[in-house]
């Protein structure tokens, strides 16, 4: 069973040791469980959890949708249709940000290539 420090997984995972501490606080991971020391040790288990919450805050989830889905994710398998419904609304919206973004990178393309062609 691998165990890892909070260092370890704060440079593994390009957070802070703050921000791992803070997933831990809202529920977003752990409880991590504590040697004699009281020091973190991170399981398999809460590196994947740790992994998923790092990728969609990334794309814009919230803390609070996150907690949601936790939430629900640890009540059992009776949440999958909840479960289901929420990352399905979350995708939507993320598909709306991606098609705004794709959007604005062709006007800048486009607006560099008058500039280059000297029609600015």
């Amino acid at each position: 069973m691998i165990k890892i420090t909070i260092q370890e997984v704060a440079e593994k995972y390009d957070l802070s040791k703050d921000t791992l501490r803070y997933y831990e606080k809202e529920g977003l991971v752990g409880p991590i469980e504590k040697n004699k020391s009281g020091s973190r040790e991170y399981q398999e288990a809460d590196l994947e959890r740790i992994e998923f919450v790092k990728c969609m805050r990334s794309a814009g989830l919230s803390i609070a949708v996150l907690k949601k889905y936790m939430r629900l994710y640890d009540e059992g398998a009776s949440t999958k249709e909840a479960r289901l419904k929420l990352l399905e609304k979350e995708r939507e919206l993320l598909k709306e940000k991606i098609d705004y973004m794709e959007d604005a990178y062709k006007k800048l393309n486009y607006k560099i290539k008058l500039y280059k062609e000297n029609k600015i």
